[in-house]
């Protein structure tokens, strides 16, 4: 059994009621790898066109306003999805 079949049989193993805490655990932890990778990207100078791009638009007058669009009730991924254009 690999290590990977060995914690899925014991997140099986768990009982309901505690599945809640092991969700949060690793969510957290989850985010917590994100917020690292995040911030190394941008200290290397991977998200600089992310700037750029923003700085574009801003200047375009085509940067939208997120948390109003959301009050609005607009669904901030649909916004995103149909908005973003990644940089190859």
């Amino acid at each position: 059994m690999t290590k990977i079949e060995e914690i899925e049989h014991a997140v099986d193993l768990l009982p309901i009621e505690e599945y809640p805490q092991f969700h949060k655990w690793f969510l957290e932890r989850d985010w917590s790898a994100w917020d690292l990778q995040i911030e190394a990207d941008s200290a290397a100078g991977k998200l600089d066109f992310l700037l750029k791009e923003a700085g574009g638009e801003k200047k375009l007058g085509r940067l939208k306003d997120l948390l109003n669009i959301a009050r609005q009730g607009v669904s901030g991924i649909a916004i995103l999805h149909s908005q973003i254009r990644f940089a190859n």
